[in-house]
């Protein structure tokens, strides 16, 4: 929850999705040059949601149309990318790890403190996956990241057993899709958007209008 008054840009994101850590360091750029400071109002979304099954876990099995040809395109358009904006990565992709748990944490923090500490813990799960190759999809590694975000890991586990939590989490998702969210990172701002990793000038115009 937020009590700061700043400025808000909406960002849907998954954290498993490279272009949404890559699109928060073209993000990043951008704020440094602002003067005041503008809030990230995150809204969760589950690229893999029609892989799940009835018990919420990934069949890797389920044929989503993306091939091998697919996937190193997408590596190529990672390594751009990371050259671009100068960023630490240890994977290009995390194709075997599960961000759910990881959103429930996260939309868990957001709802119960105060902003800073949320995006702290943010840009804390976005570096374990990325930057340090964590597998963001296990309990205690979400805890670890929690205790080192000064938050409680013992909460994170509660939140993490909470059915009704994980419910309003899949209203998120599926608000996000009834809004016309196709695809992470979608950054929006007073009644538009802006799709993909898209460097800081288009998000200056997204935001500035110029």
């Amino acid at each position: 929850m937020s009590q700061t008054g700043a400025e808000r840009i909406t960002v849907f994101a998954d954290y498993v999705c490279p272009f949404c850590y890559l699109g928060r360091q073209s993000l990043d750029q951008y704020q440094d040059e602002r003067e005041e400071e503008l809030e990230i109002d995150w809204r969760p979304f589950d690229l893999r949601s029609g892989k799940r099954g009835p018990d919420g876990e990934i069949d890797h099995s389920v044929d989503d149309g993306k091939d091998e040809e697919y996937f190193e395109q997408a590596k190529e358009n990672v390594r751009r990318l990371q050259e671009r904006y100068d960023a630490e990565m240890e994977l290009e992709l995390s194709r075997e790890i599960d961000s759910l748990d990881a959103q429930v944490a996260s939309y868990y923090v957001k709802e119960h403190y105060p902003y800073e500490r949320w995006l702290a813990f943010d840009e804390a799960i976005y570096a374990a996956l990325w930057q340090e190759g964590r597998d963001i999809g296990d309990a205690d590694v979400l805890t670890d990241i929690a205790a080192d975000a000064d938050l409680d890991p013992e909460e994170i586990e509660d939140a993490l057993d909470d059915d009704r939590l994980r419910e309003e989490l899949t209203e998120q998702f599926t608000t996000a899709q009834r809004q016309g969210v196709t695809g992470v990172p979608t950054f929006a701002y007073e009644g538009h958007a802006a799709r993909g990793a898209v460097p800081p000038e288009q998000l200056r115009r997204l935001v500035e209008g110029e």
